[in-house]
């Protein structure tokens, strides 16, 4: 979609460019865990690719503050997807039984 809006490529460009970004915002919905922690990871790793694109790619080089909200974003994701919670572990333990 980068390429088509910003660069004035064809029309097949941001035809496949669309379809790419449909998969992405659909592909986390066939997780077998919970949707919100699988999307929040996601986007954490989303976080981590931008910053890394823009610097290989672009030639951006990240300053401190990008540094430093993918810091916050990554404790974030750990936060949210690997915490324990009281009633999900006897849920988990219950459905193996």
């Amino acid at each position: 979609m980068w390429l088509w809006l910003r660069d004035d490529m064809g029309w097949f460009i941001g035809l496949i460019g669309g379809f790419i970004l449909f998969l992405y915002a659909i592909v986390p919905t066939f997780q077998p865990s919970h949707f919100h922690r699988i999307y929040a990871a996601y986007g954490g790793i989303f976080i981590i690719l931008s910053v890394l694109w823009g610097w290989i790619f672009e030639g951006i080089a990240p300053d401190m503050y990008d540094i430093i909200g993918t810091i916050i974003a990554i404790i974030g994701v750990a936060i949210i997807y690997y915490m324990p919670r009281k009633d999900e572990e006897k849920k988990v333990w219950q459905s193996k039984q």
